[in-house]
């Protein structure tokens, strides 16, 4: 029987978001769930499903307070652990590394989502447009920063979309480096693969698949909740529960912050030289099997 090869930390992630170096010191429980994506590709869904299964459908949870951001330096991590620590409760927290900028655990449960990287730009920079001083004061002055300041967008959403291509990411960090990294890794046994467009297209199926997954049961007499409280018009009627700090980053507030859960919008926005050139690239980067998974949500 061939050994099951876990991966190895191999480098730091710092920038005007990250600090990595937060799971070097982090302890691990053996149930713990760790929720990982790029950005903007269902994080703060799947935080909401995962805790709707631990907690049967409960009304009003925090989940925004019970599942930190770990990697994101503000608050820094002489906060942030010591609070991950005192929790009771399974936990399951998030992370938008790739695997190599991460302690990885053997033991917990790891939840990628993905999703088609024009999608992602679309909601980024809606994310980013509608960032508030506050957020900009947060990121750019709170001590730690490592590298550039992040800035206020361009007035174009194609040419934010241009850029991020061409400068790998730009303003945020690479797409291609965390997708490959989960990728290269996506069928270790304790790795399971969600795709946004599958989410949206059969929410029930990943719901029950995921339980499955992390090793809850499902309280049938609980399943219309859990559906209710994890559809988007529940979560952004309810999003000070789900998004950090209550939204307050945002002008607009938290409903901002969760936005539409719309796919394709750049399809009438986007020319077909830049279409072309997203595909190549993406292929280029993660090659066919990955990027077409990452663009349909289909394996092959």
């Amino acid at each position: 029987m061939n050994k099951i090869t876990f991966p190895v930390k191999k480098r730091e992630l710092n920038n005007h978001h990250f600090d990595s170096t937060i799971w070097n010191e982090f302890v691990f429980r053996d149930d713990d769930i760790v929720i990982s994506t790029y950005a903007k590709s269902g994080t703060t869904w799947m935080q909401q499903i995962v805790a709707q299964l631990l907690f049967s459908g409960e009304e009003g949870l925090e989940v925004a307070e019970m599942s930190p951001w770990m990697d994101l330096r503000v608050p820094p991590k002489e906060v942030k652990l010591p609070a991950v620590e005192e929790q009771t409760h399974r936990r399951f927290v998030k992370t938008h590394l790739p695997v190599d900028a991460l302690v990885f655990s053997e033991k917990a449960k790891y939840i990628y989502i993905g999703r088609d990287g024009r999608d992602v730009v679309w909601s980024l920079y809606n994310h980013h447009l509608n960032a508030n001083t506050a957020w900009y004061d947060a990121l750019n002055n709170t001590p730690g920063r490592i590298g550039p300041e992040i800035e206020l967008p361009c007035s174009s959403i194609s040419q934010y979309f241009d850029d991020w291509l061409e400068k790998d990411g730009f303003p945020f960090w690479s797409l291609w480096d965390n997708a490959r990294t989960w990728w290269e890794i996506h069928n270790l046994p304790n790795v399971h693969m969600v795709h946004f467009a599958n989410l949206k297209s059969d929410m029930p199926g990943e719901i029950r698949r995921i339980a499955e997954f992390i090793g809850t049961p499902i309280e049938e007499s609980k399943w219309e909740n859990i559906l209710k409280h994890c559809s988007f018009d529940y979560m952004r009627a309810n999003a000070t529960k789900s998004v950090p700090l209550g939204g307050a980053f945002w002008d607009g507030g938290a409903q901002t912050f969760i936005h539409k859960g719309t796919n394709g919008r750049w399809l009438d926005v986007l020319s077909a030289k830049q279409v072309l050139n997203y595909e190549q690239r993406a292929e280029s980067e993660l090659g066919p099997d990955c990027a077409h998974w990452f663009a349909t949500g289909e394996f092959r």
